[in-house]
């Protein structure tokens, strides 16, 4: 039987432009207890194409940019993924990436 784990999610869902809004430090979890440890961060990004409804992109590693420090800038993403997962019994869309960088919007 097919799993809701194992649909992948089009990438058409979200839109084609990801305006980056603040950035979230993902903690480490051992034996099912949070820890200090930074594992990655979440980049989270507001979907124009999609009325602004934000997700949050998931990249483990040290953080790849820095926040802007007011509104948004235009990101793309490397290896950029959409997922199911499950939250309080109901099914969550989430998103991970390798990577992240600044859309060049200068002429």
């Amino acid at each position: 039987m097919l799993r809701i784990n194992d649909v992948i999610i089009d990438l058409r869902t979200v839109g084609n432009k990801f305006w980056l809004t603040e950035i979230v430090p993902v903690r480490a979890f051992v034996n099912g207890e949070r820890t200090d440890t930074v594992s990655g961060h979440k980049y989270v990004i507001a979907l124009p194409e999609r009325n602004l409804e934000k997700i949050g992109v998931k990249i483990s590693g040290p953080q790849l940019l820095e926040a802007p420090e007011s509104g948004f800038v235009e990101v793309k993403f490397d290896n950029l993924e959409l997922y199911f997962y499950w939250q309080n019994n109901q099914p969550q869309v989430g998103a991970r990436a390798t990577g992240i960088s600044l859309v060049n919007t200068k002429a």
